[in-house]
């Protein structure tokens, strides 16, 4: 007879831990999108991601997680119903994977893992942002981000991990996002990038990194919170969650050395930017690998990811689209490298859940044959085709409407002030003699430039927000 439903608090308290250190990444990402932006658009940058954690995390809670795990209802998306916002989920049997056999299922409560997958949802919507940055209109990329995470996002999830075609009937591997995060929004990414266009100037003005520091800040925080990502996605305290543990940091540090080695053959300089960049690639390229394979297989996806990532980039100069901050180059390439990995060095003998559980096969260096990678490649190529798709036409959609892409003038001026009347930083003069913090506060003068002895002129009817700055 089964024993009574218990809360396993190891487990409990890992999936909590990890869920926080999930959602760290989406601020780590505004200040590494941040710091790759020009100054006039960083807040907007910022902003798209912080609104992500907003919208994103209501929908999930009301209908986006009864989409992704709701019971199978055709292979495509899960009961709507299932888990609606409208009902709550406290009772002692409300715990995640419960069956009549296993009334526990592994120990944790609904709501935890519920909000460990809502962080995943807000960091894949996020992640498109970048490929538009300095251009978008705050309005049009909310509209996007609501529609894109409740056509694409919510049923990729169900697809990949929730008993649908890709985990069900394909059988490919994604333990924790290469498909489902990475190749979904770097394919939404570049349709976006293709509809809105080119920024004023690009390619021929430089567009440089502002901060490379907060580059540098934001790819720690994520590297950091990656852990919770990878190791988390066990969802159990085991054997295979220090696997993913050790192979994120191993494939991480490897890409680190293979991106820099790129730039050191082709420019002669190993830079921090391309540190940094070649940590994320690491961290996206090990995403869907990391329970799945040994950790020498790892460390050799890190420095293939780095190097083919760091040449990546260089294609939207060739190809002529305006990823802004190279998501296509680092998420799209990077999430595809991973996935495709796993058809080549996925081995049962780390993780006997590749057979027993999804019923995938061992890659090809494993005995498995050419089953698996082909398995692989079919679920990138329908993540790619739908996201990219859907992205396009929304995206078109929105652009015809209420319009997505700023004016121009707002693009010249800066995103920051013409979408949110603020700046990132404080830029006018502390005093002298020409009076420009004076001015920019909305205080005159009168004569020859000189304040003594003047008597301070009325207020302005509409006072310059304290926000904008230079």
């Amino acid at each position: 007879m089964p024993e009574a439903p218990t809360i396993d608090g190891a487990n409990t308290t890992w999936l909590l831990v990890s869920t926080a250190l999930v959602l760290l990444m989406t601020p780590g990402l505004a200040l590494f999108y941040g710091g790759l932006n020009r100054a006039k658009g960083v807040l907007n940058m910022m902003m798209m991601s912080f609104s992500a954690i907003g919208l994103i995390s209501i929908l999930w809670w009301f209908y986006g997680f009864s989409v992704a795990f709701g019971a199978d209802v055709n292979g495509f998306w899960g009961d709507p119903g299932a888990y609606l916002g409208t009902k709550t989920f406290l009772a002692e049997t409300d715990l995640w994977g419960a069956t009549a056999e296993n009334p526990s299922g592994i120990g944790v409560p609904l709501y935890v893992f519920m909000a460990f997958q809502m962080v995943f949802a807000v960091i894949t919507v996020a992640l498109i942002s970048g490929a538009i940055a300095d251009r978008a209109k705050f309005a049009g990329w909310l509209l996007f981000a609501f529609g894109w995470a409740t056509l694409v996002y919510f049923p990729v999830a169900h697809w990949v991990w929730g008993g649908g075609i890709i985990g069900g009937d394909i059988h490919a591997l994604d333990f924790a996002g290469g498909t489902a995060v990475h190749i979904n929004a770097g394919a939404a990414a570049l349709a976006v990038a293709l509809v809105l266009g080119k920024r004023l100037g690009w390619p021929r003005e430089g567009m440089k990194p502002h901060n490379i520091p907060l580059v540098a800040l934001g790819a720690g925080l994520l590297w950091f919170g990656w852990f919770g990502f990878n190791a988390g996605s066990e969802l159990t305290v085991d054997s295979v969650a220090g696997l993913a543990f050790i192979n994120t940091q191993l494939a991480t540090a490897a890409a680190v050395l293979g991106w820099i080695a790129v730039e050191w053959i082709k420019d002669r300089k190993p830079t921090m930017v391309g540190a940094s960049s070649g940590a994320v690639a690491g961290l996206v390229a090990i995403t869907p690998a990391c329970g799945f394979i040994a950790p020498w297989a790892a460390v050799l996806l890190g420095i293939v990811a780095g190097a083919v990532c760091a040449l990546a980039i260089s294609l939207k100069y060739k190809l002529g689209y305006d990823d802004s901050l190279d998501v296509v180059g680092v998420h799209f390439v990077g999430g595809w490298i991973g996935s495709l990995w796993l058809g080549l060095f996925a081995t049962n003998s780390v993780n006997a859940a590749i057979s027993d559980v999804v019923g995938a096969s061992d890659g090809l260096f494993y005995g498995g044959g050419v089953t698996q990678l082909g398995r692989q490649a079919l679920a990138g190529l329908i993540v790619t085709v739908w996201s990219f798709g859907i992205a396009w036409v929304l995206a078109f959609v929105i652009e015809k409407t209420i319009g997505f892409r700023v004016k121009a003038e707002a693009e010249v001026e800066g995103i920051d002030i013409g979408e949110h009347a603020e700046s990132s930083y404080d830029l006018s003069p502390a005093g002298g003699g020409t009076g420009g913090a004076f001015a920019m506060a909305g205080i005159g003068t009168t004569g020859g430039g000189s304040t003594s002895g003047a008597k301070p002129e009325a207020e302005p009817a509409e006072p310059v927000s304290e926000k904008v700055a230079g």
